[in-house]
């Protein structure tokens, strides 16, 4: 008889699972998130995302976390997380903050958040933030998934690799193929 090891890594949704026997305790921190975003882009708004990637711990625990600063009236512009709901506070100043339900309704959910107050993003709806003060605002997320994934609609739309064919776009959106030339050429 032959005595046999066999190694192999056992992934969950696409991570390794670590041996608990090799686990240490950087596998189970971060540390950044006293620090601020540079929320110096055109959208005015910067993500530090705490997930499985960050914190190898996280793996098949089913949470993570995120950072949002915003300039003054900065976005985090319309996008949905297809694997997460999200739960927002805000930390520090003024957030518009809403969600719109899927067809055929379409009905937006929006509010005015301050300092402390909490709003529910569900699983796969667009989503965005908004900061309508006049200094910077610095919200909280957490995410019902160690890999919650993030699809912004705009870059999704115009920014695709190939392109979405114009016609295609312009019809949907109801407009004239040259206004679709020009968002495409923003990004």
């Amino acid at each position: 008889l032959y005595n046999l090891v066999y190694v192999c890594a056992v992934f969950v949704n696409g991570f390794a699972c670590k041996d608990p026997k090799t686990a240490v305790v950087e596998d189970f921190y971060f540390s950044g998130l006293h620090m601020a975003g540079n929320a110096s882009n055109k959208q005015g708004s910067a993500v530090t995302a705490v997930n499985v990637a960050h914190i190898a711990g996280l793996n098949t625990l089913g949470i993570s976390l995120a950072r949002v600063d915003y300039a003054r009236y900065g976005q985090n512009p319309p996008h949905i997380h297809p694997r997460a709901s999200e739960i927002l506070t805000v930390v520090e100043g003024s957030l518009y903050v809403g969600f719109v339900t899927s067809n055929l309704e379409n009905k937006l959910f929006s509010k005015v958040l301050n300092q402390g107050d909490v709003f529910v993003f569900p699983q796969g709806l667009i989503h965005f933030q908004c900061n309508c003060g006049t200094k910077k605002a610095i919200a909280i997320a957490a995410l019902s998934s160690k890999n919650p994934g993030v699809i912004t609609i705009a870059n999704a739309v115009f920014a695709s690799k190939p392109s979405i064919k114009d016609d295609i776009i312009a019809k949907a959106f109801q407009v004239d193929k040259k206004i679709v030339d020009h968002i495409q050429a923003q990004f």
